[in-house]
């Protein structure tokens, strides 16, 4: 008989030995996904015997794991500003430190609650529909992966926020002089770094929601570019930085925007940049 806490045991054993990082965690959340409950209920059944079912699932999501493929991937969903999202392949998976450019967003917002606003790159959707909910305001958001803004409208759904999705290469399909605030967490990871990231990352996130480029500055230049067209006089721009590209992209906004200020996440790293044409 294999009970559920032998079978976190030998889980966490197995992802442990192949340095899967935090394996105990991962191992619960790979059974509680294959029993079909929340976590909690692992650590009250302990001795409940697994089913054969749970177990064939558990198997094949913990070699899917030592894989490299993210758990988030395997169980489609990630916890992201106090929201369950459904994600898969099509998207980039929302990370902590893009609420600090949700909470930029809200900020604003609230300060001017006519604002017309447009999330560009939108993959899931997690920041237009936190955006949404938070605030009661309807959010545009657009990408140009039709599979990806699938996924946005998945979530939008569950979360019934009023958001609405259209496809679209960056600001291409929007009318000039048309926003009051742009918001972006951009593709800025230069393709020599590829071989240096994680194999979770470089393997299994869509290429296009992460890469841009030789410099990993090229989208942030289009997009200032678009901007200071897409926005109305006094708009508002709010962008994700990546890691080293805030000089860079200070020196593209200095010609043209002011009120340039930036965000730090908790580790105190640049995190998001906000500016106004």
């Amino acid at each position: 008989m294999l009970t559920i806490q032998t079978a976190l045991q030998q889980g966490a054993a197995t992802l442990e030995q192949a340095a899967i990082p935090v394996p105990r965690l991962t191992a619960e959340v790979l059974l509680a996904h294959a029993v079909h409950c929340d976590r909690t209920y692992l650590y009250g059944h302990g001795d409940e015997e697994l089913s054969e079912r749970a177990w064939i699932h558990y198997g094949r999501y913990l070699n899917e794991r030592l894989q490299a493929k993210p758990t988030q991937y395997i169980t489609g969903v990630q916890e992201f500003y106090g929201r369950t999202f459904y994600v898969s392949r099509d998207v980039l998976i929302p990370r902590p430190e893009t609420e600090h450019l949700v909470e930029a967003a809200i900020g604003f917002i609230r300060k001017h609650p006519n604002a017309r606003v447009l999330d560009i790159g939108t993959g899931s959707g997690a920041i237009a529909i936190s955006v949404a909910c938070e605030t009661g305001q309807t959010i545009l958001a657009s990408d140009i992966s039709v599979s990806a803004l699938a996924v946005g409208e998945r979530n939008r759904r569950t979360h019934d926020a009023r958001v609405c999705f259209f496809a679209g290469d960056l600001l291409e399909a929007v009318q000039p002089a048309s926003l009051d605030l742009l918001v972006s967490n951009p593709p800025y990871v230069p393709g020599a770094d590829a071989a240096n990231m994680q194999k979770e990352v470089r393997d299994w996130e869509p290429p296009a929601a992460l890469f841009a480029g030789a410099t990993g500055l090229e989208i942030y230049e289009r997009l200032i570019c678009g901007a200071a067209l897409a926005l109305k006089p006094g708009g508002h721009l709010m962008m994700e930085l990546g890691y080293r590209s805030l000089e860079g992209v200070r020196a593209m906004l200095a010609p043209k925007w002011s009120d340039i200020k930036v965000i730090p996440d908790l580790a105190d790293l640049p995190r998001v940049i906000t500016c106004s044409l």
